[in-house]
């Protein structure tokens, strides 16, 4: 009898073995039972042939009444027709490159064939069907017949060198000679929930007999993932209560006290109750661990640097990471600009008694400024740095931080943030802050990993974004008429951001003629006007990854814009090649409003902030993913005045890419979003590096879809791990989590 840890060589052999393990990562019997089905096939009630509908799954009991075979005439194959009658209408069975069947499928055999009805050439006809040839000498095959008809047939996430087919004939020899198997779930818990034993839920999800026999044993598998992963959890909550950090208490006479009374605003309800559950951490002898989701604009920023200055008034020092130099900038700009006085020590000229001075580190700084800055922060003179990766330096270090604020935190691994904490000598406090968490982070937080605060309040003043999509390629007047919105927010004394998913310079260039696969580009084609003038000659990607042309550049639709729809209008370009000091030049020109439209690539993607910007057109829309346009569109509407917000697609209705530009356009929700983003992409290795499905350690369960099965098992791996820490009691459940938890993901979590 095989177990589960059997390598599936023993079974079926080394050839076969060595594809599955090749073509699908399968490499032990257990590999290849919790390779589910990804559907089930119906074979469908028994059907007359006079009575067939296109597309419908059917099952027939007919008489072979025609065989023909015939090579094709200006291609290598051949293809067996076979007519097959049951005395009231005829069907054809079609089989590609397989005459072999010839000797099998013989005129006058009687047999059961089942497949999706389609049409060709006015004919209906089954293509490839399955079928079970009737005993000659049973007069009555009515019961082979009904058990034909209705089963379900699995099939399997398969690959070119082992078909679906082949794989369940593996699954059905691996269910035949399968011993007992221990099972992670306590047997107490099986009773108490009613779901099957593991070795019965393997029998159902591979070969079942009804969908109830399915569902039950999805639902158990399910568990089985979420219950593993959560005693992997609780374990590791158990293990950071051991862990200490130096508490941060609050002082009421302090830098904080003296911000918030120079605050020329009052805080929202939401930003109070966020301040408050961050400063109960903050003097906590434990680590704090927190994610702040706030909308676009909710004042995120103002309750990490009230954080910041929490901490800095108990004596130690705070560190923001920002994924760009244009971000670090803004935000070393706003932070001074709002402490004003309290932004220079007390030793400093004009500084306040209770003061901390405020550094920057970027990669691109010059070597005295840069080591002016990593002197502060060695001395402690810095209360406050902000930086870029530069932070994770290994020369860098800190006189005692306290605290690591990650801004945008779908832009940094675990690795970099875990970097930056380690430049504390005891573990620092960590809030991280988005607006729309990666689907990992909203998994993560499903399954209780984070504790979470959210900002749902707009403040005062900050009026909601609209969102619409202008399919340019179905109604090209749609695209016309936002270049004329453009220019009508201008001549109110608004600007505007024109968005593009490529840069468009000569280095740029090669990649995208590598794309486009050897045809010419958009650029050798057309001039720039045509980006604008004609979508239709621009076509798009459609959702089968077939490609007309590249992505849209900054450089080509600034120049058709000035001399198109645009013309007249103070025109200027942003893109990351850029030297920083361009860059930095370009911001404070848009800034101060000395130029109307901003052509830009997804560098302003976080914390660019100019209120007077009311209006961006987001062009090749569908290029971004879902959390990329909520935060872009988050630079506009950040005044007064109403927001707009416009995603130009070619992608016609219907599409996928479609579907996700309308639930951008529906919802201001980010967390909403970033759940819709997890539904598509699903939530990567939870407890590995893969931030997207691909590498997801969860096969069943769908955290979005399930997240009561995960707040259960949370609940019942939590009472487990309080009473046996070590799982002693539960060897099973012990071995379970030993081959979730190899050596790499144990230290990532260990790290997260």
């Amino acid at each position: 009898m095989s177990r589960l840890d059997e390598p599936l060589a023993k079974l079926v052999g080394d050839r076969t073995a060595k594809v599955l393990a090749k073509s699908l990562a399968l490499d032990t019997v257990g590999d290849l039972l919790r390779h589910y089905p990804r559907r089930y096939a119906e074979r469908g009630r028994l059907t007359d042939l006079s009575r067939l509908e296109v597309d419908e799954h059917i099952t027939v009991m007919a008489e072979i009444a025609k065989v023909t075979a015939r090579q094709f005439r200006n291609r290598r194959g051949n293809l067996l027709e076979v007519v097959v009658t049951d005395g009231r209408g005829n069907l054809k069975l079609t089989f590609f490159n397989q005459a072999w069947r010839e000797r099998e499928l013989r005129p006058g055999m009687r047999g059961l064939f089942a497949g999706k009805v389609a049409r060709f050439r006015d004919e209906l006809q089954l293509n490839q069907p399955d079928y079970q040839l009737m005993d000659q000498d049973d007069e009555d095959d009515s019961g082979a017949a009904q058990m034909f008809a209705g089963a379900l047939i699995p099939v399997y996430p398969a690959a070119a060198a082992m078909p679906s087919w082949k794989l369940a004939q593996c699954v059905r020899v691996a269910l035949d000679t399968l011993g007992e198997v221990g099972d992670p779930l306590p047997a107490e818990l099986l009773t108490r929930r009613g779901m099957p034993g593991l070795r019965q839920a393997l029998q159902w999800i591979h070969l079942p007999s009804t969908w109830p026999e399915v569902n039950a044993a999805r639902d158990r598998l399910k568990w089985d993932e979420a219950f593993v992963l959560q005693i992997a959890l609780a374990q590791r909550r158990l293990a950071a209560q051991s862990q200490t950090a130096v508490p941060r208490e609050a002082r009421s006479d302090g830098l904080l006290t003296a911000f918030d009374a120079q605050l020329p605003f009052t805080l929202t309800e939401g930003q109070v109750k966020v301040g408050t559950e961050i400063a109960a951490d903050l003097a906590a002898e434990h680590p704090m661990h927190r994610l702040l989701q706030g909308e676009v604009g909710s004042g995120k920023t103002i309750i990490a640097l009230r954080a910041m200055l929490t901490v800095v008034d108990a004596g130690g020092q705070a560190a923001m990471l920002a994924p760009t130099e244009v971000l670090a900038q803004q935000h070393h700009r706003s932070i001074v600009e709002m402490l004003g006085a309290l932004a220079e020590g007390p030793g400093m000229l004009g500084g306040s008694e209770v003061g901390t001075k405020v550094s920057l580190l970027t990669g691109s700084m010059g070597v005295p400024a840069r080591r002016a800055a990593l002197l502060d922060l060695v001395t402690g003179e810095a209360g406050i740095v902000i930086g870029t990766h530069a932070l994770i330096e290994d020369k860098v270090k800190f006189h005692d931080l306290g605290l690591v604020v990650v801004d945008e935190q779908h832009r940094f691994g675990v690795e970099q943030r875990d970097a930056l904490r380690g430049k504390a000598e005891r573990p620092p406090h960590l809030l991280v802050m988005t607006a729309t968490p990666i689907p990992r982070t909203v998994a993560m937080t499903v399954f209780g990993d984070l504790e979470t605060s959210v900002l749902d309040q707009l403040p005062s003043g900050r009026s909601p974004i609209a969102t619409h999509v202008v399919p340019a390629k179905e109604k090209p007047k749609f695209l016309d008429r936002a270049w004329e919105r453009v220019r009508e927010e201008v001549a109110k004394g608004h600007q505007a951001y024109v968005v593009c998913p490529r840069i468009g310079d000569e280095e740029d260039a090669p990649k995208a003629k590598k794309k486009a696969k050897g045809k010419k580009t958009v650029e050798e084609d057309l001039p720039p006007e045509a980006y604008l003038d004609d979508p239709d000659d621009m076509g798009a990607d459609s959702d089968d990854g077939g490609e007309k042309r590249p992505p849209l550049a900054v450089l080509d639709v600034a120049a058709g814009l000035e001399s198109g729809p645009l013309k007249g209008l103070r025109v200027g370009v942003l893109h990351g090649r850029m030297t920083p000091d361009a860059k930095d030049d370009v911001m404070r020109r848009f800034t101060a409003g000395e130029l109307d439209v901003l052509v830009a690539t997804t560098v302003i993607e976080v914390g660019v902030n100019v209120p007077n910007a009311t209006v961006m057109v987001i062009m090749d829309s569908e290029r971004f993913g879902v959390s990329q346009l909520h935060q872009l569109r988050g630079r506009v509407g950040r005044g007064s005045a109403p927001g707009l917000c416009l995603l130009v697609s070619d992608m016609p209705s219907g599409t996928a890419a479609r579907e996700r530009l309308d639930a951008v356009a529906a919802t201001l929700d980010g967390f909403e979003l970033s759940r819709i983003d997890l539904e598509q992409r699903r939530e990567g290795d939870v407890l590995g590096e893969a931030q997207s499905g691909s590498r997801s350690s969860l096969r069943m369960l769908a955290v979005v879809r399930d997240e009561d099965v995960i707040v259960a098992a949370r609940d019942e791996a939590s009472e487990i791990v309080a009473r046996d820490p070590e799982l002693a009691e539960h060897p099973e459940l012990r071995s379970a989590l030993a081959s979730l938890l190899d050596e790499d993901r144990a230290e990532y979590l260990d790290k997260g």
